[in-house]
């Protein structure tokens, strides 16, 4: 049985705008998956150390028949088919981050998967875009997307053209 996930996607090296692009296209060929919408891409400053530069973001919906882990699995090897090295340095640079925001209406807790995404409700760089595709969207034990935007300021987000 499918089930609607949204997935977070983020670059700040190697020509991040086309790594955005290029991963919203691999999404299409993940295995009894389907894209069904994409955000417009946001630039914004790094989260974290602001000694590297600026992310760019948007967020996909999808289709998906994958349970929540293979999903999680198949979006870390698109990250290292675009050069990602896990090394362990959170919110550091990287030329592709693809997160599982969130599941159907699932909450998951678990050693390698949380769902929906710890740092969701906080993200002006995940809510905006995932309120410009699915402002309805109710968000597990959060509330609706376009609701949790509202709470957000996007000051630092600018589209990308």
């Amino acid at each position: 049985m499918a089930v609607q996930a949204f997935i977070g996607i983020g670059s700040n090296l190697a020509d991040p705008v086309a790594q955005v692009r290029r991963a919203i296209d691999w999404l299409d060929q993940l295995p009894e998956t389907a894209r069904r919408a994409a955000s417009r891409l946001y630039r914004n400053p790094p989260m974290g150390p602001a000694d590297q530069p600026d992310y760019v973001n948007a967020v996909a919906e999808l289709e998906t028949a994958l349970s929540p882990q293979a999903l999680l699995d198949a979006l870390q090897g698109l990250e290292a088919d675009a050069g990602r090295d896990r090394d362990g340095r959170r919110w550091g640079p990287r030329p592709l981050d693809l997160d599982l925001l969130v599941y159907g209406d699932r909450q998951i807790d678990e050693a390698t998967l949380t769902v929906p995404h710890p740092g969701l409700a906080s993200r002006a760089f995940v809510l905006h875009p995932l309120a410009e595709i699915a402002p309805a969207l109710l968000v597990p034990g959060l509330g609706t997307a376009a609701g949790l935007a509202a709470r957000v300021a996007a000051d630092d987000l600018m589209a990308v053209e």
